[in-house]
């Protein structure tokens, strides 16, 4: 634990239903695939059999959304278990606060090996940063800054180094040989892997198919999207393969989701696509394998990337003490059929804009650095912003959020200081064409004050007050 994280006096207990036979945990989770961009979501053509295959012998959520529209909110989410405004991330490329108690720390403490492959986009990957991997309760990792394409420069526990081979391919491959390396180490394990793709350049293409795959397709741009969510789709395979192989399906928890709505908006599952508060830029598809627990079923009571936090750490018999205020629920009554109605969830976008951050660029001169025996060049990103504490005024809630009361959701825009807001039932309009704020003024009065008391407390997390309560 580092220094950032000790005032906090973090507690791990192994709850009493912790046991040997608690079970492998393994995130996957896509760059920018929409929910209706798979075989099993409905899409009339792209090839998914191993996410097809997936639904079938598992848990299916009908209506799973990102926490963010965009990338490194949504990890954060994933990680917290928190809305990822309160952890420091409200739009791509800020740096998660190493005060935050992240799901690798909690399961790392409760017995677990820990592993991440992939794109980060949530801190540093330098190895002396407190917002890295590493720093972030990580065993070992191969982890990028942003989305990489072909032959990435990456940094491996700290040590840059560029690897020949396609970002996605390369990312479940260092999955697999993490699971191989500690099967048979005593311990459970946990590793997450962060696709690359299919977010833009999309240069990547599939391995096992023919090479005219989706020739039909006239624009260059989409037609490389579907390509890429078929080398996911391979990528899959080629873990729920590696899986039964290594003796450990049966008791592996094996979830599938994507980081925010999709980059096609006629097949993104809703109003608009990436970047948008609607349902296109929020609804992902998410599923659960976990052959020992969980029979084939669909649930279509709303769930959360911040759902996952909770959820796991009560699978794996994992309490942390002085838990910062939560976001998500844990699911598992959800998944057993007990539970039909969730609490309100919250969204909340372009409050502030995002950060750039090139990848291959910036661990090229890391490595360069590193192999000669320099200085760090980038010492500014080591921690970015990742300790400041920013001070908000309430009421002043720019941007554009939303409070999905189920089947209800209410939209609020502050843009310039004008709010406008919107209305939507989403049972009866799913692509949020018809505004009903007009008719349903009680409604939306009451569902506008509990979004701004959400807000205020989403500002009371990001001024530092949860950590002050610990």
């Amino acid at each position: 634990m580092n220094v950032f994280r000790t005032i906090f006096l973090l507690l791990f207990i192994l709850s009493p239903s912790a046991c040997a036979e608690r079970p492998n945990i393994v995130l996957v989770m896509a760059d920018d695939m929409g929910y209706g961009d798979a075989g099993f979501t409905g899409h009339p053509f792209v090839k998914t059999p191993h996410m097809d295959a997936m639904a079938k012998a598992g848990v299916v959520f009908n209506r799973f959304y990102a926490a963010a529209p965009v990338c490194s909110p949504t990890r954060a989410s994933v990680m917290t278990g928190r809305t990822p405004m309160r952890t420091n991330v409200p739009q791509h490329g800020h740096y998660m606060r190493p005060h935050e108690i992240t799901i690798a720390e909690a399961l790392k403490g409760a017995g677990y090996v820990t592993g991440h492959f992939g794109k980060w986009h949530i801190g540093s990957v330098q190895a002396e940063s407190p917002t890295s991997p590493g720093g972030q309760g990580f065993d070992e990792w191969l982890s990028g800054l942003n989305f990489f394409d072909a032959d990435p420069y990456l940094s491996r526990n700290g040590k840059y180094e560029q690897i020949k081979g396609q970002g996605s391919v390369l990312s479940m491959d260092a999955t697999i040989d993490f699971l191989k390396q500690h099967k048979d180490g005593g311990k459970p394990m946990f590793a997450v892997t962060w696709f690359p793709s299919p977010h833009d350049p999309m240069h990547e293409v599939p391995e096992g198919h023919p090479s005219d795959l989706y020739k039909n397709v006239k624009n260059k741009r989409e037609r490389g999207y579907y390509l890429e969510i078929t080398l996911l789709d391979e990528q899959l395979g080629k873990l729920r393969t590696a899986l039964r192989d290594l003796g450990i399906a049966e008791n592996t928890l094996f979830w599938y989701t994507s980081d925010n709505g999709g980059l096609m908006q006629k097949s993104s599952g809703g109003r608009a696509r990436k970047g948008s508060i609607y349902e296109g830029g929020l609804r992902v598809p998410s599923v659960i394998e976990w052959p020992a627990s969980y029979s084939p079923r669909e649930i279509d009571t709303p769930a959360n990337s911040f759902d996952m936090y909770p959820t796991l750490l009560k699978i794996a018999g994992a309490t942390v003490g002085h838990q910062p205020r939560l976001d998500g629920i844990d699911l598992g009554p959800v998944i057993a059929g007990k539970q039909t109605k969730r609490p309100p969830m919250g969204f909340w976008h372009n409050h502030t804009v995002g950060q750039g951050t090139w990848n291959d660029r910036l661990i090229k001169q890391l490595m360069e650095a590193q192999q000669a025996g320099k200085p760090n060049p980038l010492p500014q990103r080591v921690l970015k912003n990742s300790m400041e504490f920013p001070t908000f005024e309430r009421g002043d809630y720019n941007g554009h959020a939303a409070w999905n009361d189920w089947p209800w959701k209410f939209h609020r825009i502050q843009k310039k200081g004008k709010v406008t807001t919107e209305l939507y039932h989403l049972v009866n309009d799913p692509m949020e064409t018809t505004d009903l704020s007009g008719k349903e003024k009680d409604r939306a009065r009451r569902m506008q004050n509990a979004l701004e008391k959400w807000q205020a407390s989403v500002y009371d997390s990001w001024e530092g007050k949860d950590y002050a309560k610990n």
